[in-house]
């Protein structure tokens, strides 16, 4: 008997923390800071920041396909090669189709990182802030349940981590974008400026400004501390940064946390379940399969984050089920898994610049110009509910001449002739929570690791076709207005997914009978469980995600200490 004390006794902690990804980082940050012992659950392998990065400083004519991926593996991993970012140079961050099979009663393309620090190694890096006009949204335009947090709940911790994260951006003063705590902002190139300018002469209410990023262009001593360094504008991000230029968990959170010794990271460990103490009334740990043992481990903690990312989060809630949730985890409800959502990506207009022959970019830069939303923001105006926002970038075309052959074309391949300007833009639509887009459980396949795979039935509508519409006809008077000739749209009909902002299943609200998580991203249900990745989302808004994600995680995990402190769960 007292060797099953002490064997449960070294599986307890103060804290446990689900996913190591951009989320779970900030909660291992948090947890640890404050003086818990906290676990922290990783599915995949162990990543060291600079040490597992091992193509970061290879060369192009190192690579054995200069950088392409050979046929056949895109051939057996249709979803995944569609990923922009899957090359030669970062494919050993991404999960491949044939490695981790999921359902698609529709189609879904799920891209995934399954390693310590997940998908921030590879994230976009884009970090906008949300305003009262997205939290406002639901309630506003009749649409999911209201945000149970405004603007102002948040506010405070956007500060707080952007000061941590390193974010480059200017002062815009626009309300429906709140500015925040930025480094010195990259430049935009000469065409974007122009476009910049003929958009402010032509509209009050349409603005083009710098990308805001997590790219460290002026380290301040809390970046230092952290060991990471200047971004030196490689734009080769995906492959992990040796400089830790811009924010990763491997480069900042977990590093960060370690250092206190309050941190303990378990990779190779598949969560099945959240442990439910019936007598209790509350979560007591976490049900492990460990991927090479495949043995079942049980942790045991006080308080719970899950933070796995939002399909599996939604898969671990579904599947830790009880006499008193028999349909997974604090869903007296019945919203688990329902009011999925994502951002719609499918369109893209381009045209030429005339002019600006006498200048051309030098060197590389990660990020772009950016256009907020600007449609249905103070009042309705389409058609349609909500709105987009847009990146937008300008660049130089080029060209060699391939005629002839031997020494004459050795030349000419050297001799790479400019072209003009071109530009380009992809829309960020919002969509919107819908009960029929839904994540469930498969009754009968199981993964290698006996837990059910997950079935994602997720579909665009009538809504995201208008706004899609409304984008092409939009941009192309936009174009047209400043000046910007052959203007093309095309819609890549890409499936939800390809995005990589899924969000919902386990929403915030106000009332437990249609929401699961309360204002501070708590179970109504199991008090001492907290959602905060995507899966938390009650809407989707225009911007990027994931500042969001680590505002509401080092928020939640100050309440979440608080609560602890005074008994209250």
């Amino acid at each position: 008997m007292s060797i099953n004390n002490k064997s449960a006794q070294s599986r307890t902690f103060d804290a446990i923390v689900i996913g190591s990804g951009i989320s779970g980082g900030w909660a291992a940050k948090e947890f640890t800071e404050k003086g818990l012992k906290t676990l922290v659950l990783e599915r995949g392998r162990d990543v060291k920041h600079i040490k597992d990065y091992p193509t970061t400083s290879m060369f192009p004519w190192e690579f054995p396909h200069r950088n392409q991926v050979p046929r056949a593996i895109k051939e057996a991993n249709p979803v995944i090669s569609r990923c922009y970012a899957f090359n030669e140079d970062a494919q050993h961050f991404f999960v491949k189709d044939t490695e981790h099979p999921y359902g698609q009663p529709k189609p879904f393309d799920w891209i995934r990182g399954y390693q310590v620090g997940g998908k921030s190694l590879m994230w976009a890096r884009q970090t906008q802030r949300w305003s009262d006009y997205d939290f406002e949204g639901p309630a506003r335009d009749g649409f999911a349940v209201d945000w149970p947090i405004r603007y102002k709940d948040l506010a405070p911790w956007y500060s707080y981590v952007e000061k941590f994260v390193g974010i480059s951006g200017n002062k815009d003063g626009l309300d429906h974008l709140p500015d925040g705590e930025f480094l010195p902002a990259m430049e935009l190139n000469v065409v974007e400026s122009f476009f910049q300018e003929a958009v402010k002469k032509n509209y009050a209410d349409r603005h083009v400004i710098y990308a805001r990023c997590a790219h460290l262009t002026q380290p301040q001593k809390v970046h230092l501390d952290q060991g990471r360094g200047q971004c030196q504008k490689r734009d080769m991000c995906q492959r992990g940064c040796p400089f830790g230029g811009y924010f990763s968990s491997n480069s900042s959170t977990l590093p960060w946390a370690e250092k206190t010794g309050n941190l303990t990271l378990r990779p190779f460990s598949v969560v099945h379940s959240i442990i439910y103490d019936e007598q209790k009334g509350k979560a007591t740990g976490v049900r492990v399969v460990d991927t090479i043992s495949k043995e079942m481990i049980e942790f045991y903690a006080n308080v719970i984050f899950v933070n796995a990312a939002a399909v599996n989060t939604n898969l671990i809630l579904l599947n830790s089920t009880s006499h008193r949730f028999p349909n997974g985890l604090g869903n007296d409800s019945g919203v688990l898994g329902k009011y999925f959502a994502f951002h719609n990506y499918r369109g893209h207009i381009s045209a030429q610049v005339e002019g600006f022959r006498d200048m051309t970019t030098e060197g590389r830069r990660p990020t772009s110009a950016y256009i907020p939303r600007f449609r249905n923001v103070k009042k309705q105006e389409t058609d349609f509910l909500r709105g987009y926002a847009a990146g937008f970038g300008a660049w130089r075309g080029s060209h060699v001449n391939t005629d002839g052959f031997g020494k004459d074309l050795k030349d000419q391949l050297f001799n790479r002739e400019v072209d003009g300007w071109y530009v380009g833009s992809h829309m960020m639509g919002e969509t919107i929570p819908k009960e029929t887009n839904q994540l469930t459980l498969d009754p009968h396949r199981k993964d290698e690791w006996g837990i059910p795979q997950i079935n994602i039935d997720v579909a665009y509508d009538d809504n995201d076709e208008k706004m899609l519409n409304d984008f092409f006809e939009q941009m192309t008077e936009m174009y047209t207005k400043a000046g910007f000739t052959n203007i093309s749209t095309g819609d890549s009909k890409q499936a939800p997914g390809l995005d990589i902002h899924e969000m919902g299943g386990a929403r915030m609200g106000k009332d437990p009978k249609t929401s699961i998580l309360n204002e501070w991203n708590q179970m109504h249900a199991c008090k001492n469980v907290f959602v905060t990745d995507g899966a938390c989302m009650t809407s989707t808004s225009t911007q990027n995600p994931s500042l969001t994600y680590m505002a509401l995680t080092a928020r939640a995990v100050d309440h979440a200490v608080s609560e602890l402190k005074k008994g209250e769960i």
